[in-house]
């Protein structure tokens, strides 16, 4: 009997401590994801994804997800799951996202909807719970690099929350104290009219001011270093325009990779997730990423070295060319000055 109602109490505690996944997604079936998850169609112009490890990864295949396809695009795309209550328990939302395209300004964050959504529908003013996920604009030293990094927020029964980067912990604190949750104290008056003689402008246009030389940035740019050719005939191939290349302070670039959404009420259950996928992984990725590295580090070098030996041979040939435009010159006065037989 007390072996008995001792395996009775362990398997009452397995039970209890199995995890809630209320939605997981990885991408590992191939195209099959494209059923699971609905594009926006409010605006017609939003982005495409498309399914892809990216240029360097860990694993070809585990590696896979969603990437922005698009620059210069916003991205509206949602997968739903059953509706469920957090109260009293824990809530964790965490997934993976990779910038490989070195990002300047975008989001990379996710957004937790009402269970109504018209997911068709769905556009940046849509009524949501929570959202999570890196902001970026400005290349820094955070956690926005162009590896896979894992995101993971943690709400908690007892109004605190924890943020965590790679299975750290980076942020935490009180929901209350850190956001506004509760309706202001006081509003503005509906009633209230305005005056007829109110002036709405507070501010007017500054008359003098002008715009900064740096505020237009196009995806491609005249490149720089391109020289007209010599042979260039205006009136016959027209005003001469130099190429067009990207433009280096253009930002709003495609490429981000999301991956390895996890929604589910146990925190340990989701650290162990992002071992076993993003933790898996990431060595490899690493590895592949310097190695890249180095291949276009030496790729720029032999073309800088390329470039230098071409412009050295155009200023030898130069050269060539005004030394024997000189001996003409001499051949020539030569000839002139020596007097014909008859004049002697």
């Amino acid at each position: 009997m007390l072996l008995s109602g001792l395996l009775l109490v362990l398997f009452a505690a397995v039970v209890i401590a199995d995890p809630t996944v209320h939605f997981r997604e990885d991408f590992l079936d191939g195209d099959a994801w494209e059923s699971r998850w609905v594009e926006s169609t409010h605006k017609s112009d939003y982005g495409k994804f498309k399914l892809t490890a990216g240029k360097f990864y860990g694993d070809a295949e585990k590696d896979k997800g969603v990437q922005t396809s698009q620059d210069a695009r916003f991205y509206a795309i949602s997968s739903s799951f059953e509706p469920f209550s957090n109260e009293g328990k824990t809530l964790v939302i965490q997934f993976t996202v990779k910038h490989e395209q070195k990002i300047d300004c975008g989001g990379g964050y996710v957004k937790i909807f009402p269970a109504d959504l018209n997911q068709k529908e769905m556009h940046g003013d849509s009524q949501y719970y929570i959202m999570f996920g890196p902001d970026i604009c400005g290349y820094s030293t955070k956690k926005d690099d162009e590896l896979t990094h894992l995101y993971t927020l943690i709400l908690r029964p007892d109004q605190t929350y924890e943020v965590k980067i790679d299975n750290e912990k980076v942020e935490s604190g009180s929901l209350e104290e850190d956001w506004d949750f509760l309706p202001p104290k006081k509003i503005k008056d509906p009633s209230a009219k305005k005056p007829e003689d109110w002036d709405d402008k507070a501010k007017i246009d500054d008359p003098a001011d002008t715009k900064p030389e740096d505020w237009d940035k196009p995806e491609n740019v005249p490149d720089p270093e391109a020289k007209k050719p010599e042979d260039w005939d205006e009136d016959m191939d027209g005003e001469w325009e130099p190429p067009m290349i990207p433009n280096p302070e253009y930002k709003v670039k495609s490429g981000t990779i999301f991956d390895n959404f996890l929604i589910t009420d146990d925190e340990k259950f989701a650290e162990e997730v992002g071992k076993e996928t993003w933790g898996v992984t990431k060595g490899p990725e690493k590895k592949m990423r310097e190695k890249q590295e180095e291949e276009e580090r030496k790729q720029r070098e032999e073309e800088e070295k390329k470039k230098k030996d071409e412009e050295k041979e155009e200023e030898e040939d130069d050269d060539d060319d005004d030394t024997g435009d000189d001996d003409d010159e001499v051949e020539e006065t030569t000839e002139t000055d020596i007097p014909e037989k008859d004049e002697l």
